[in-house]
């Protein structure tokens, strides 16, 4: 996720993507007007390479579960 440099801004509209919310839900939620949450669509998309909001949903999607999958690994036991 990182390297796509997404602002916490993008972010929090992403996850909001995910919840099926629409542009002006989303804008109601972060109290923002809706040109906002688009333009933060539109950098997400710019950023990521997909080509419509359902594909970056889905992008969104694979970022958060591989980064919950290194944030869940097991640390290996010290050596004694």
């Amino acid at each position: 996720m990182a390297s796509f440099n997404l602002t916490p801004a993008e972010v929090a509209v992403l996850n909001l993507l995910l919840q099926g919310m629409s542009n002006r839900s989303i804008a109601a939620a972060r109290l923002v007007s809706i040109r906002t949450v688009e333009s933060h669509i539109s950098h997400a998309l710019d950023k990521s390479g997909c080509q419509s909001r359902l594909q970056l949903t889905l992008w969104w999607m694979q970022q958060r579960q591989s980064l919950e999958e290194m944030c869940t690994g097991k640390v290996p036991p010290l050596p004694a």
